[in-house]
């Protein structure tokens, strides 16, 4: 039944059937709702958005939707976080392949295969970019990393994006939450009408441009003075759908973020908390969220006054005790259970 149900009903509880929503519609207005009312849609049960009543077997009891709404959040975290860290584990390897490729000559003399180009210095990267520009017309996709826009960094790529404007190329940018705050960005956006739309996540991938779907530049060190340029049609691709999967889970820059369903704490002090609980420190944690180490640390103690926290080894126990280590719903803890409030 089970197997068959799963035919028939090939969906996640991000996107139900028909059926299915409306049996689980009917079941939340009125608490319960006999088992035979669900036979016709066993991915409710699959999904465990119906379970048995202990009272009473024969009827099914809904899974609230706020429940249902953290399960959902907590699985577009885990997908993000999985394909950074794939996106990462690329770029290492591209690194790796392209110091091997300076010190072997390619064939015919060449210094540099086409498939995969070390730009060194930025005179040489701009130049690259500027290229690869011109011969764009339909699409520009790129990831922006760290916080706040400075309008330095708005400025320097604007000659390239008022000319993809004049082209009707359609720009696509992702940014982290922060980036929200920064005028330059809006001002940016407005300057590019609807020729831009931008998204934000709590956190996003290293920086990435993409052309086109046929080339594509990301940084090659740290100090981001090197970059790659990958031509190579798989690399392009999985670069492509990687940002697609994180567009599909950011939110619209003109939308607000969401409420975490948890009185004290902002989605920012969420997201801290979450990978508090991973076991990074405040300067990773600042950086892949885009904010200063300062900033990350005044998030961290409003976290342990709201949580009742005088420890940091006591703020870890309450992070995991309100859920907010993503290992299962939120709740609600008071200020004060246990230890004094840290000052």
């Amino acid at each position: 039944m089970a197997g068959h149900g799963a035919d028939e009903h090939p969906h996640g509880a991000d996107r139900l059937c028909e059926a299915g929503d409306r049996v689980y519609s009917r079941a939340v207005r009125r608490g319960r709702l006999p088992r035979r009312e669900a036979e016709r849609v066993p991915c409710l049960m699959e999904l465990a958005l119906l379970h048995p009543d202990p009272d009473d077997m024969d009827w099914l009891i809904p899974t609230s939707p706020q429940e249902v709404m953290t399960r959902l959040l907590r699985g577009m975290y885990d997908e993000v976080r999985a394909s950074q860290r794939r996106v990462g584990s690329a770029v290492a390897a591209f690194e790796w392949y392209a110091g091997l490729g300076r010190q072997v000559p390619a064939p015919g003399g060449a210094s540099e295969g086409p498939a995969i180009r070390v730009l060194d210095g930025l005179a040489r990267i701009q130049a690259a970019m500027d290229e690869a520009t011109q011969a764009c017309t339909t699409e520009v996709l790129t990831v922006q990393p760290g916080g706040i826009r400075r309008e330095a960094e708005l400025s320097e790529g604007l000659h390239r994006a008022m000319a993809l404007r004049g082209r009707g190329v359609r720009m696509r940018d992702l940014y982290t939450h922060v980036a929200r705050h920064g005028h330059g960005l809006l001002s940016y956006l407005e300057l590019m009408g609807g020729a831009v739309e931008a998204r934000t996540l709590d956190e996003v991938i290293e920086r990435l441009i993409l052309f086109d779907r046929t080339v594509a530049f990301v940084p090659a060190n740290a100090e981001r003075t090197m970059a790659l340029e990958l031509r190579h049609p798989a690399l392009v691709e999985y670069l492509g759908t990687v940002f697609e999967r994180l567009w599909r889970l950011a939110i619209p820059l003109t939308a607000p973020l969401p409420d975490t369903g948890i009185e004290g704490i902002s989605h920012r002090e969420q997201s801290i908390a979450a990978l508090l609980a991973e076991g990074h420190q405040d300067a990773v944690i600042a950086e892949r969220l885009g904010i200063s180490v300062r900033t990350c640390r005044a998030h961290i103690a409003r976290l342990s006054e709201t949580l009742g926290a005088a420890s940091r080894t006591q703020l870890g126990v309450r992070i995991a005790q309100a859920g907010l280590d993503g290992a299962r719903p939120p709740v609600v803890i008071p200020p004060g259970r246990g230890s004094p409030t840290a000052r």
